[in-house]
């Protein structure tokens, strides 16, 4: 007989405290449509009041004027009593896609102004690309978000992610067949380029940061392109009522993200002894590692522990590396690694040599020589 296990409907233990601190003297569940409290903000705030700076990103939707409004107000009233708090400051990105936006950058200084936070508006300068334009657009907002990071003296960017969002992403990934680390979806902190991405946000649904500024008499920007059926996001998010219906509601893509980031985490503990047994060395410039010990780890350890070492070795700007290019070179370097041969293969702008003793080293790929007459 099956011995019953934990229970498939518990939430996350951040869920759960958040939704305890939340209700009222008879424990009754939090609603979806209530603002967030007080309470609520300073359990989803505390791992940052030591930070050294915060910098808020906000668009003028209703998701990142939340995350304005309750930072703000998270910080007077820990100052008030006393507590410690950083210096927090905003930042909006005008990416000039769309003529409404320099209209809402001014509504959001407006806003920072009201709640006494300095801030900035950033501009995407320069042509805009003819395909892949929201993949740039992200690209140069992260860009710009972390440079005035740096400048202010800041080492956290707070976005505004939301369960919804996480959710989604999933369900984006599920749909394009991510791995394991994929389906773990949004992170709520993360490192990039020396600087903490934080996402404080995360275990609240959209629904709980509309009432927060509907409380504050707070207006915001509503963005077209959010349900432009043409794109995946507007697509999925015209189907979510159907979707949920057939099981994949959010409350399940959530539940399938929390198990997925603890076995991501095993993984990844994993890969770490891996590495280290087969003597990797892995620098800003390249990586050097034996693929005969690797390969006699599992596949999937395999394939992260190359993907970790070129990941390292290649540009914080690039793009990430395609799971199934990855599979494919792991693969092919582990077996010529076990037959004893050499092998050279190019990957993610890197140059993978393999030498018959099943030595891998890889560096940045040279740059192609002309043809003739060009």
């Amino acid at each position: 007989m099956r011995r019953a296990g934990p229970s498939e409907e518990a939430g996350s233990p951040q869920e759960e405290e958040i939704r305890r601190q939340a209700a009222g003297p008879d424990g009754r569940r939090v609603s979806d449509d209530a603002p967030v409290t007080a309470g609520e903000a300073d359990f989803l705030f505390s791992g940052l009041a030591t930070a050294a700076g915060l910098l808020l990103a906000v668009s003028g939707g209703p998701d990142s004027l939340a995350l304005l409004y309750l930072a703000a107000r998270w910080r007077a009233e820990g100052l008030a009593r006393g507590e410690q708090r950083p210096p927090l400051a905003v930042a909006v990105v005008d990416h000039r896609l769309r003529p409404e936006a320099a209209g809402e950058a001014r509504m959001v200084m407006a806003r920072a102004r009201a709640v006494g936070a300095p801030g900035e508006i950033l501009i995407w300068e320069g042509d805009k690309p003819v395909s892949g334009v929201q993949e740039a657009a992200r690209t140069a907002r992260y860009a710009l978000l972390l440079a005035e990071a740096r400048r202010r003296g800041a080492s956290h960017v707070l976005t505004a992610h939301h369960a919804d969002d996480l959710a989604e992403t999933v369900l984006m990934r599920l749909c394009a067949g991510s791995g394991v680390a994929g389906l773990a979806g949004i992170a709520p902190l993360a490192q990039r380029e020396g600087l903490w991405l934080a996402r404080p946000l995360l275990s609240l649904p959209k629904s709980r940061l509309v009432a927060v500024c509907a409380a504050a008499g707070w207006d915001w920007a509503v963005d077209p392109g959010n349900r432009d059926p043409r794109k995946g996001r507007g697509r999925l998010r015209r189907l979510a009522g159907e979707l949920a219906a057939l099981g994949l509601s959010r409350e399940r893509l959530l539940r399938l993200a929390a198990r997925a980031a603890r076995a991501d985490a095993a993984l990844e503990h994993m890969v770490d002894r891996a590495l280290a047994d087969a003597g990797a060395l892995g620098s800003a410039g390249g990586f050097s590692v034996d693929m005969r010990r690797l390969g006699e780890q599992p596949a999937e350890i395999a394939v992260r522990g190359l993907g970790r070492l070129m990941s390292g070795a290649r540009g914080a700007g690039d793009a990430p590396l395609r799971l199934e290019r990855l599979e494919r070179a792991t693969e092919r370097l582990v077996a010529a690694a076990g037959a004893g041969r050499p092998e050279t293969l190019t990957l993610g702008g890197l140059a993978l040599r393999l030498d018959r003793h099943g030595v891998c080293r890889g560096a940045a790929e040279p740059p192609r020589k002309q043809r003739a007459g060009a």
